[in-house]
C-alpha cells in the first residue's frame, strides 16, 4: 500500500480572496472572507450537570482548508466535536451549515448534511472485506422484490475506485479488514466518508495511536481530502501533525478558545501555545 504525497503548492481554499495592495491581508493577516464558511460553531456553550465543558466556542471550517482544533484532554475539543456532529445539542450558541443556522438531531442527521466524523477507534468492523466496510450501511443493490440483492461486482468496483482516488492500493478488496495496519484502516476509513459525499470531515485524533510511518500516510489521506474540496477537522494534541497539513488553528484549554495562531504557526509554537506559554495573538470569537 503506498501513495505519494500531495504537492504542496495548490491553490487557496475557496472563499478565500487574493490580497491587494498594502492592506493587512497582503501584509501576512488573516485572507479576506468572500464566503460563509462550510461549517460553523458560533458562541458555543455546553453544560452537563452544572459543570461548564465549553464556554462561548466559536470555530468555523472553510472548504478545502485543514482547521486544526488541539489542546490538551479535557481541553473540550471531543466535546465540540460532538456538538458539530450532532451527538450533544449545545446548551447555548448554534452551528451553522453554509451560513444558515441548523439543528442537528443526531449524527445520522449529520451524515445527512454532509457532515462525516471518522474517530480515533473508526466505525469499521476488522473481520469483515475492505470492500464490505467500504460500503458498510449503505449497500449497492440490484433487482427488485424477491430479486432483490446485495450487487457485489458493483461494491467492489466502487471500493477500489474510492481508494485508488486517494492512493490507497489494495490488491485484494475481499481480504479481511484485520489484515491491515492501524494507519491503513485509518485510510480506508477517511477515504469511505469522502466517498459518501461529505462536504465536512471531522477526524478525532486519527494519529493519535500510529508509528511514524503510518502517521504520515494518514496524513497524506488528510490533504488528498482537503485538495478535493472538503472542509477538514483536525482534532489533535500532536503539534507537529497539525503543523503539517494545518490552514488554520484554534487552541482550545479549560472549555475555552485560548489561542488562534495568525501566520506561519510552526510545531513549537503550537506547542507553546498549548501549554500556556505564549501568545495566541487573535482569540476573536472565544
Amino acid at each position: 500500500m503506498t501513495a505519494d504525497r500531495p504537492p504542496t503548492d495548490r491553490p487557496d481554499p475557496p472563499g478565500t480572496a487574493a490580497p491587494a495592495g498594502d492592506g493587512p491581508a497582503a501584509a501576512g493577516g488573516p485572507p479576506v472572507e468572500a464566503t460563509p464558511p462550510a461549517l460553523a460553531a458560533r458562541d458555543i456553550v455546553k453544560r452537563f450537570d452544572g459543570v461548564t465543558a465549553l464556554d462561548g466556542v466559536t470555530l468555523e471550517v472553510r472548504a478545502g482548508a485543514v482547521t486544526c482544533l488541539l489542546g490538551d484532554n479535557g481541553a473540550g475539543k471531543s466535546t465540540l466535536i460532538k456538538v458539530i456532529s450532532g451527538v450533544h445539542a449545545p446548551t447555548g450558541g448554534r452551528v451553522e451549515l453554509d451560513g444558515r443556522p441548523i439543528t442537528l438531531a443526531s449524527p445520522r442527521d449529520a451524515r445527512r448534511r454532509g457532515i462525516a466524523t471518522v474517530h480515533q477507534d473508526p466505525a469499521l468492523v476488522p473481520l469483515m472485506s475492505v470492500w464490505r466496510n467500504f460500503f458498510l450501511g449503505r449497500e449497492p443493490i440490484r433487482g427488485r422484490g424477491p430479486a432483490r440483492r446485495l450487487d457485489v461486482a458493483a461494491a467492489r468496483t466502487g471500493t477500489r475506485r474510492g481508494l485508488e482516488a486517494f492512493g490507497i492500493h489494495i490488491d485484494d478488496v475481499d481480504r479481511p479488514l484485520a489484515t491491515l495496519s492501524g494507519g491503513e484502516r485509518q485510510s480506508v476509513a477517511i477515504a469511505r466518508a469522502v466517498d459518501t459525499g461529505a462536504r465536512v470531515l471531522i477526524l478525532d485524533e486519527p494519529t493519535a495511536a500510529l508509528g511514524v510511518r503510518p502517521a504520515g500516510k494518514v496524513l497524506d489521506r488528510i490533504a488528498r481530502a482537503r485538495d478535493t474540496g472538503v472542509g477538514v477537522v483536525l482534532v489533535s494534541h500532536n503539534p507537529v501533525h497539525a503543523a503539517e497539513v494545518g490552514d488554520t488553528f484554534v487552541v482550545l484549554r479549560n472549555g475555552r478558545v485560548a489561542a488562534r495562531p495568525t501566520g506561519a504557526a510552526t510545531a513549537a509554537r503550537l506547542a507553546a501555545l498549548m501549554a500556556g506559554t505564549a501568545d495566541g495573538g487573535d482569540r476573536s470569537g472565544s
